[in-house]
């Protein structure tokens, strides 16, 4: 499929995400889509004479050849959502963007990525908190991902470097930018052990809108989100609030009732919003990840007698592993509700154990 045809979709400014993957779904690449005929586009729940006549009468190529330019030289991945290496959990997510730039060399596809948010603020509270949490995850394999912004953003990065933890910053900009400019000696050292990731452009400045639609990335990509310190209003409750409606796992620390910089992870967690940890083990076990035996790989599946096909599939997944049910859904192509019968069934039959966040492994 033509990388210009990719990056010329996303270029058209009366389609957005969510019609650029319906017209994806219909068409099956985005070349198809500019050369489908006006007939061929008003067929598409959602396309009105406005986006047909914008597709039909682009000017959109020879933009996207320019970037393009700048993407070859500086050797930027290129992710688009129907590519095989685009970051799966983000898929799952129905307003994720279509195409992706990406420079590190960190795997978006990880077993285990976890998102850690907070206020640009931080007190020393939340970079202890940041620090005993890296620390804490360090032989747990984890990628972290945040928003390389000031404070518990960069905390996050900066300690897992330390440690020599992957650690991937979500851009509200280009990649041909870093902001803020006083990370840049960070950024450059994510790029050796991680990366940088975002939806826009090079030349895109990081103005104001860019930011939510950064955090949903940030939400999006993870298999939980924490939130370490954040005041009552700001980007990391915006990032809980998307991570919710994704229906993922939100945790956040406790922080006194005075604490301004606390007050949003006390509303969360009295909200029900996200779960309260105290300690990182808290996260680690509500994750699942201190069930798992130390190694089973040598070990053969005996299966009962009574399973099908489809319950044999979905134990050979997780032989050697934990793993979600956003991953299990993608993985093993079953919609929501036969893959939900199938898991009461392996549970039932006791070959298979459900834990915190919606995680399953072997019994």
């Amino acid at each position: 499929m033509s990388l210009i045809h990719k990056i010329g979709l996303t270029l058209l400014k009366s389609v957005g995400d969510v019609t650029a993957r319906n017209l994806l779904d219909h068409f099956g690449s985005a070349e198809a889509i500019f050369k489908a005929d006006k007939q061929q586009l008003m067929e598409i729940s959602g396309i009105g004479d406005v986006i047909a006549g914008q597709i039909l009468n682009h000017h959109v190529f020879g933009i996207a050849e320019k970037q393009l330019g700048f993407i070859r030289k500086h050797r930027i991945q290129v992710l688009f959502y129907t590519d095989k290496n685009y970051p799966w959990r983000l898929k799952n997510c129905h307003d994720a963007p279509v195409l992706l730039y990406y420079k590190g060399n960190a795997d978006l596809n990880h077993p285990r990525i976890i998102s850690v948010v907070g206020s640009r603020r931080a007190t020393e509270y939340g970079r202890r908190l940041c620090r005993e949490l890296i620390a804490h995850l360090v032989p747990y394999g984890v990628i972290i991902v945040s928003g390389l912004a000031y404070g518990i953003d960069a905390a996050s990065h900066q300690e897992s470097l330390e440690h020599q933890i992957p650690t991937v910053g979500v851009l509200a900009h280009g990649l041909d930018r870093i902001y803020p400019a006083l990370h840049k000696p960070i950024a450059q050292k994510m790029l050796l052990n991680g990366g940088l990731l975002t939806e826009f452009l090079p030349d895109t400045i990081p103005d104001k809108e860019n930011f939510p639609k950064r955090n949903r990335i940030i939400a999006g990509i993870a298999d939980a989100i924490v939130v370490v310190e954040a005041a009552a209003k700001g980007g990391a409750l915006i990032t809980a609030d998307i991570a919710n409606s994704y229906n993922k796992d939100v945790y956040a620390y406790p922080g006194r009732t005075t604490d301004q910089y606390s007050a949003g992870c006390n509303f969360l967690i009295k909200t029900n919003r996200a779960s309260l940890i105290s300690h990182a083990k808290d996260l680690t076990y509500f994750l699942g990840w201190d069930e798992v035996a130390v190694d089973k790989s040598s070990s053969q599946l005996e299966f009962p007698l009574a399973l099908s096909k489809e319950e044999q599939e979905v134990l050979y997944l997780l032989k050697d592993t934990v793993m979600g049910i956003d991953e299990l859904r993608v993985r093993t192509g079953f919609n929501q509700s036969q893959l939900a019968m199938h898991l009461l069934n392996l549970e039932m039959q006791g070959v298979l154990q459900a834990l915190p966040g919606k995680i399953y492994r072997l019994s």
